[in-house]
């Protein structure tokens, strides 16, 4: 699994592939994909983040099952553009799955900014009348969305 660059991603899926999202957290980790046509992301869950040997295994399953051929990693840059801690967490999280035995296929790793995501997304849910508790049940995966999405929105234009 190789860290390519979001000009890369066409060229690095087969027919019919997807892309999967992440939206790395501390606890929790929000899980998107896209349709095979690259066109829209969907939530898909959020896994709890706990051991790293079992959160590869849950993420190497749904890889499996959409037949995924690239990943997108939201990555934590601060609001000045520079990176701290949270982005060299996101970035030893990668590493640590591009070494992991779970994955079979060979995948790709994309990072894509993913500053004001979250807060970008609650805002359209507390504007939706959406109840604090709801929420939080869904604001990781939903988050991955629109990170993804961010992705497919590029690919059109390149």
């Amino acid at each position: 699994m190789p860290i390519i660059e979001m000009t890369e991603i066409k060229g690095n899926l087969s027919k019919n592939q997807t892309i999967l999202g992440i939206d790395l957290g501390t606890k929790n980790i929000g899980i998107s994909v896209s349709d095979f046509m690259l066109f829209s992301a969907s939530p898909l869950t959020t896994i709890r983040h706990e051991k790293f040997t079992k959160t590869a295994g849950e993420i190497a399953k749904i890889i499996a099952e959409k037949n995924v051929g690239v990943v997108v990693i939201g990555l934590p840059i601060n609001m000045n553009g520079t990176e701290g801690p949270k982005c060299q967490s996101t970035r030893d999280f990668a590493d640590n799955l591009l070494q992991c035995d779970a994955f079979k296929e060979e995948l790709n790793i994309v990072f894509k900014d993913e500053r004001m995501s979250t807060s970008a997304v609650e805002r359209v849910m507390i504007e939706g009348d959406l109840s604090r508790k709801r929420r939080k049940e869904v604001i990781d995966k939903s988050a991955s969305s629109f990170i993804l999405q961010g992705v497919l929105d590029r690919l059109r234009n390149l």
